[in-house]
């Protein structure tokens, strides 16, 4: 039975990915140029970086390259069309991209954009201002900004979710991947491990509330909203006011010199009076009518209006990275839009997932090399110091031994 359970399994996987629909997949290879399009988005001013083919200095699978942006403080924008505009309509649409921070990135977006058919004859100058359905992928600045970015627009508007989502920081490869589906729920996944799922509805705010808090909704007079109250029973002791908080000090005197006429009338001075107990306060005792604070009622809001489609793109026809960075250098590939979680897994399965280890342990061993470097840097600097006569002596031969000796001291002066 158990094997039984397992080949249906397996055969439910495969006749899944059998039907999925790649819309579009990218790996990068030296052809690439003829699907990437520049822009001339910040051409103008010279702030416009460009995207290069390459590995980066260390990687797991050297064959195996992607695009890179450089020089360093550069705007970053290239885009390639989907053969045939998405429509996502009653199925999944997967988002799926890997970037690599092999420069160490310490401010720069890595994020992909799916941009609709709609956008088309503004993409020759495709930018920052450039209508997108949805963008997604880290956004690194500091020790601060370290999120994930899933941003979907609805009816001309940019809506961000609402958690919070760490993004990856390291210097190696990661996948990221967004789903999006019918029943209007999505999934983030960063190296085939989800990190965050939910709902449009609720995680993103697309759409008004449903109820609102009654804005003529008024607070009762009788209504007591305080914790606490005075203790009725709790009165002033008899005198209380009457001690005054300083006293003349009796130990003073006048000064000598101290001139009525010239100085005006003496008056010694205060000091605090020990008896002295301030300023009086009741005690404070819980409130026996108290009612909690006063909340106004939730009412239908007028302009809620329900939408099933949220989650609708029906015209996805580019891909595109539009980007700033300060230190340069991140690695963007392996590229898909489909319908199906399992194609995109398997995707990055061979592309990433298989390398993933040989990566690593190419990073680590360029750090081992840097740190030998260092290391043997540091005790060079070390053995110069100890070598350095002692101050004040320096580069003395024996000739200025013998006229050092020979110069007058300090008691001979």
């Amino acid at each position: 039975m158990r094997t039984s359970t397992v080949c249906l399994a397996l055969l439910a996987l495969v006749a899944g990915s059998a039907t999925a629909e790649v819309h579009f997949k990218e790996t990068f290879d030296s052809t690439w140029e003829s699907r990437w399009l520049k822009t001339s988005w910040k051409e103008s001013d010279g702030s416009r970086g460009e995207f290069s083919l390459s590995a980066g200095k260390f990687s797991g699978n050297p064959e195996a390259k992607g695009i890179q942006t450089g020089p360093d403080s550069k705007f970053f924008a290239t885009y390639a069309e989907i053969p045939k505009a998405v429509d996502n309509t009653g199925k999944d649409l997967v988002l799926q991209f890997s970037v690599k921070h092999e420069q160490d990135i310490d401010c720069g977006g890595g994020y992909i954009k799916l941009i609709p058919a709609s956008s088309g004859k503004d993409m020759a100058n495709f930018g920052g201002e450039t209508p997108y359905s949805i963008m997604f992928g880290p956004d690194i600045c500091g020790f601060s900004t370290k999120k994930v970015h899933v941003i979907f627009t609805y009816k001309g508007k940019n809506y961000l979710i609402k958690k919070d989502l760490k993004a990856e920081s390291d210097q190696l490869t990661h996948v990221y991947t967004l789903v999006l589906k019918p029943d209007n729920t999505y999934q983030v996944l960063i190296d085939l491990k989800e990190i965050a799922s939910g709902s449009l509805f609720e995680d993103f705010d697309m759409l008004e509330p449903k109820s609102i808090k009654d804005p003529s909704a008024v607070k009762p007079e009788e209504w007591d909203d305080r914790a606490t109250i005075d203790d009725p029973t709790d009165i002033k002791p008899s005198g209380w006011d009457d001690i005054p908080a300083t006293l003349p000090d009796e130990s003073a005197t006048k000064p000598e010199d101290w001139e009525d006429e010239e100085d005006g009338t003496w008056e010694a001075p205060t000091k605090p009076n020990p008896e002295y107990k301030g300023e009086w306060v009741a005690k404070t005792i819980e409130n026996p009518a108290y009612k909690g604070a006063w909340v106004a009622p939730d009412i239908d809001n007028p302009d809620f209006v329900d939408d099933k489609l949220l989650y609708n793109y029906k015209d996805s026809k580019y891909v595109g990275f539009e980007l700033w960075q300060v230190k340069t250098g991140s690695i963007f590939d392996n590229i898909i839009v489909t319908d199906t979680l399992a194609e995109a897994e398997e995707f990055a399965n061979t592309t990433w997932a298989a390398f993933k280890d040989a990566e690593k342990a190419a990073l680590d061993k360029i750090k081992e090399e840097e740190k030998a470097v260092a290391d043997e840097a540091a005790k060079a600097a070390g053995a110069d110091k100890t070598d350095m006569p002692p101050p004040g002596m320096g580069g003395m031969d024996d000739e200025d031994d013998e006229e050092y000796d020979e110069a007058p001291q300090k008691d001979e002066l």
